[in-house]
């Protein structure tokens, strides 16, 4: 049977058995109805939707994008084909109670299963995608009734969700959106505003949207602090469940990106009366929680949306591999060099598979270990919302919820860097074909090229990383990372992995010192300066880690997959882990060379 191009259930298997243990979670009250079975059913249901419903119309919607006719959004017809499957799967709800019509999954699985889908079709998974974050935040923060209207239509996939947080003139500072929430005299509001770059936020795929919208309250407080959170449906939406008139939510116009072209980008009006609700100006909405608290509750959502996008952007990265693994075993060009001096290669002999060429396999080889590392990454982070969740002990779930609050800004830009970067290596692989529309790769790059912005950009996960986490109660955070490091290195004693742990145990420690020294410099501003470098070098370096952990937990074995592990493993320690040495040298020096320079010099 041929291998997928999709997604690499072995690796999967992996992961979440082999090394999560995630079956063990069904000794816990919330995931008893759980086995490997179950888990493996579930993942071989996705698998199987993905391939055969989501991947075939990865290009079609990719050439075809969404455009409005009559002041509706157009969509290719496979986009909506593709999304009933999935929701008459119980895919929208995998995550969700089982009181609201949900599978109860564990969030690791969730993610995993999610994954198929975002690898064979980065635009259309989009929708569930957000939809499901959104229905978490209400299921969170919401009041009973909030959850009881809102959540089962999205659960079901008759409604979808959005998150509408960025303006035009605001981009990525909160602080300064502008749009407005009025309290009404039956405790609704109406908000008036502008809203961009919104991605699902206008289509014709279901019955209603529910945007959750960013807004200030007149008379708050300045800055983030007056930011509350509204529900602001499409659509308004009687008490027996029924939709009634427009609610005043305008389409201003599509943006158009150079990836995830199947998924709806939007600029949205609120309040600008398209549509008047009862003639009255504005937008209904309704206050998720108590006002000037939207940011804590919308974070809730980002959060879990930025290890979503990580792992979208690993899911690119993974497919982009392994079409180039398949391109490089069936293209055949070129013959092997002389074995020694005197002895050149036959010129009559027969072509070669690249994949015999040196450089084509160390392309291959460095791309194996940033997709597999990303993987592992993602899927190490969705254990720990679990264990946050579900520990019995408080002590486990407080270490499992500052460990993930550590390591959520890498979990979002390390696979957005490196698993983009395993798309360019699968593009140059395919070489003077990889750049043209004959081969997947070159979309697989651009739809990748948007998780380095998506959910915050890679400068701001670094300022979150280096201005808060690492510093946040005195430092606990990184000495937690830290005793996670060093905990998994003594294991490796008296292993083959002894050299990788000496080598983590040596860069663990020189990450500690060079971020007392940072902070220690008396200037926020030069400290911060090189965020991106400290992000960059502790990406590296939880990587390194984690590609420890598996060459521990495939131990013993003898097989492809376990040599293929070791072999990725000794590749990251040789080839990449080195280079955190000179970034976190650079960072040591306190250099202001950028922080220095000019707008005039420019």
């Amino acid at each position: 049977m041929r291998s997928s191009l999709v997604l690499s259930r072995r690796d999967l298997d992996f992961l979440l058995h082999d090394w999560l243990r995630v079956a063990e979670l069904g000794e816990r009250a919330r995931f008893a109805e759980h086995s490997r079975e179950t888990i493996d059913a579930v993942l071989d249901l996705a698998a199987q939707i993905a391939t055969e419903h989501f991947a075939p119309h990865n290009r079609t919607a990719d050439e075809h994008e969404p455009h409005v006719v009559d002041g509706r959004v157009v969509l290719v017809p496979e986009v909506a084909a593709a999304l009933r499957v999935f929701a008459e799967a119980g895919m929208n709800a995998a995550a969700l109670p089982e009181e609201l019509g949900g599978m109860q999954l564990p969030a690791v699985v969730n993610q995993a299963v999610h994954a198929w889908f975002q690898a064979a079709n980065i635009g259309t998974s989009a929708y569930p995608f957000l939809t499901m974050a959104n229905a978490n935040l209400l299921v969170a923060h919401g009041t009973p009734e909030q959850v009881a209207t809102y959540v089962p239509p999205m659960a079901e996939g008759r409604w979808f969700g959005t998150m509408a947080l960025s303006e035009p003139q605001a981009g990525s500072s909160l602080a300064d959106i502008t749009t407005r929430a009025v309290r009404q005299d039956d405790g609704s509001y109406r908000l008036t505003g502008h809203k961009m770059w919104i991605s699902g936020g206008d289509h014709e795929l279901t019955e209603n949207i529910v945007h959750l919208v960013l807004a200030k309250v007149p008379g708050g407080p300045p800055g983030v602090k007056g930011i509350s959170l509204f529900v602001v449906p499409k659509f308004l939406v009687a008490a027996d469940g029924s939709l009634g008139e427009r609610n005043d939510v305008t389409l201003a116009g599509l943006n158009h990106k150079m990836g995830y072209r199947g998924t709806t980008n939007t600029a949205l009006n609120f309040g600008e009366g398209g549509h008047t609700p009862g003639g009255r100006p504005g937008a209904v909405g309704f206050l998720v929680g108590a006002e000037h608290r939207g940011l804590t509750y919308m974070f809730s959502m980002m959060n879990e949306a930025r290890i979503g996008v990580g792992l979208g952007a690993t899911a690119l990265g993974y497919t982009g591999y392994l079409h180039a693994v398949e391109y490089a075993r069936t293209r055949t060009q070129g013959r092997p060099v002389a074995g020694t001096a005197g002895h050149p290669k036959d010129a009559a002999a027969a072509p070669v598979p690249i994949i015999e060429h040196p450089d084509v396999r160390r392309m291959l080889l460095a791309a194996k270990s940033y997709v597999e590392g990303g993987l592992a990454l993602g899927l190490y982070c969705a254990r720990l919302v679990d264990e946050e969740a579900t520990a019995d002990r408080d002590e486990d779930r407080a270490r499992a919820r500052l460990l993930l609050e550590v390591l959520t800004p890498i979990a979002k830009s390390w696979p957005s860097q490196w698993c983009l970067a395993a798309d360019d290596l699968a593009i140059q692989v395919h070489g003077g074909a990889g750049y043209t529309r004959d081969f997947p790769v070159e979309q697989f790059y651009r739809d990748n090229r948007l998780n380095p912005i998506h959910e915050g950009t890679h400068g701001i996960q670094a300022l979150d990383l280096l201005g808060r986490k690492v510093v946040m109660g005195g430092g606990a955070g990184l000495g937690l990372l830290a005793g996670a490091i060093t905990a998994t290195t003594a294991r490796a004693a008296g292993t083959p992995w002894a050299d990788l742990a000496a080598d983590l145990d040596a860069t663990v420690a020189r990450l500690t010192e060079v971020t007392g020294t940072l902070w220690g410099a008396g200037d926020p501003q030069l400290t911060l300066a090189n965020a991106a470098v400290y992000l960059e070098a502790a990406g590296h370096l939880v990587v390194a880690w984690l590609w420890l952990e598996q060459a521990l937990a495939a131990e013993g074995r003898d097989d492809d997959l376990a040599a293929g592990k070791r072999q990725a493993a000794r590749f990251f320690q040789r080839w990449e882990l080195p280079k955190v040495a000179a970034q976190l040298d650079l960072l040591a020096s306190l250099d202001r060379t950028a922080l220095d320079m000019r707008e005039s010099w420019f």
